[in-house]
């Protein structure tokens, strides 16, 4: 039945953006659990690994009074694919962050990486995400549940990815932030931000990302993801980059907390879009204020009739992905009311971009 979604018109998709008004939710997912053991190598076991681990990122995030961090699971036990994305979108999750291990026949492999949903023929993504998917036959009747998926076709994995263009791109900034506070924290290997059909990401209705921590089957990294000191550098990297997002996205006003490095995460996430961003217009010069509305893999006219009446409407291609935005203005608050004027015209998960000379920089920045 996944053939047929090749043919789906690909929509137009919005990205997610927070207002001081709400608290930053987490959607925190521990991969596997109960009957399901997930990758066991040297008797390493990816399931406990990611609930310790997970547990570990909850503690850290919960100190900060912004935060509301919600678990799909924080025992041993078996949650199916499909009550994960329901459990997160029932919370109205601000992101979701999936935890694992990661394991390969190659017992040398080593190091982290993060996926966001998109399509790939790559093999070894293919292979990654195929492991991950074999988990939905535990579960009964799952052919029904998932139109008919096969976790051992690779049209099946890159069919559920052609319709989660969806959050893409701040899922993007979020993995990248991932992998540099990896680096920042660990001496593992940056595998980097990659791309694959995850069936736990499918449905999620918000910016997702699945970890793969590092390899269980690689007996020096295993030992390490098993260790409670490995697991606690894990922890903090990921509730640092978590953090790092927060502070940049949901609440862009709090000085004291942004982090200056922000512009390393955006080369980071080139592992995905490689080129540089195209604007289709001469960047203005100064400070500059933006709504970005909404990002896809499909190129639109900038005429209002195609934006709900929006105008002035700008288009900037990075790679494959096209970003749309609304107004320009060299005025924060007159900014703030033009993303007010959006999120009236339902673009719910518009939120506001700064520019300097045409090129992208923090909020913070912008406003000092």
């Amino acid at each position: 039945m996944f053939k047929r979604i090749v043919f789906v018109a690909i929509a137009m998709h919005f990205l997610s953006g927070y207002s001081q008004g709400q608290k930053f939710k987490v959607v925190l997912d521990a991969g596997h659990g109960g009957k399901d053991y997930g990758a066991v190598y040297h008797g390493n076991i990816e399931k406990n690994i990611a609930l310790q681990t997970t547990l570990r990122v909850g503690a850290i995030l919960e100190k900060d009074p912004q935060i509301d961090v919600v678990y799909t699971r924080k025992s041993d036990v078996f949650i199916e694919l499909q009550q994960r994305a329901n459990i997160a979108n029932k919370s109205k999750g601000s992101i979701f962050v999936s935890m694992h291990c990661n394991a390969n026949k190659n017992q040398a492999a080593s190091g982290n990486e993060t996926y966001v949903m998109g399509i790939t023929r790559n093999a070894s993504n293919l292979e990654v995400a195929k492991n991950e998917n074999e988990v939905v036959t535990l579960e009964t009747n799952y052919k029904i549940k998932y139109d008919g998926f096969d976790p051992n076709s690779p049209e099946s994995v890159i069919g559920i990815s052609i319709l989660q263009e969806e959050h893409l791109d701040q899922s993007i900034e979020l993995a990248g932030r991932v992998q540099e506070f990896f680096t920042k924290k660990t001496d593992n290997k940056n595998r980097g931000v990659k791309q694959a059909g995850f069936l736990v990401l499918r449905q999620i209705t918000m910016p997702r990302v699945l970890i793969e921590m590092g390899f269980v089957s690689n007996k020096e990294e295993g030992e390490f993801l098993n260790s409670e000191e490995g697991q606690d550098k894990l922890a903090e990297a990921i509730a640092s980059a978590i953090l790092d997002y927060k502070n940049e996205f949901f609440n862009p006003s709090n000085n004291d907390n942004i982090k200056e490095d922000i512009k390393v995460v955006e080369q980071k996430a080139e592992t995905i879009v490689k080129e540089t961003p195209k604007t289709v217009k001469s960047p203005e010069k100064g400070i500059i204020f933006k709504v970005q509305i909404s990002a896809s893999t499909k190129e639109l006219s900038t005429a209002p009739s195609n934006f709900k009446g929006l105008s002035p409407i700008s288009l900037e291609q990075v790679g494959n992905l096209y970003k749309y935005y609304y107004a320009s203005e060299k005025n924060y608050e007159v900014a703030k009311q033009k993303l007010v004027e959006a999120k009236q015209k339902g673009y719910n998960t518009a939120f506001i971009v700064a520019y300097k000379d045409g090129i992208k920089i923090s909020i913070t920045d912008a406003i000092k």
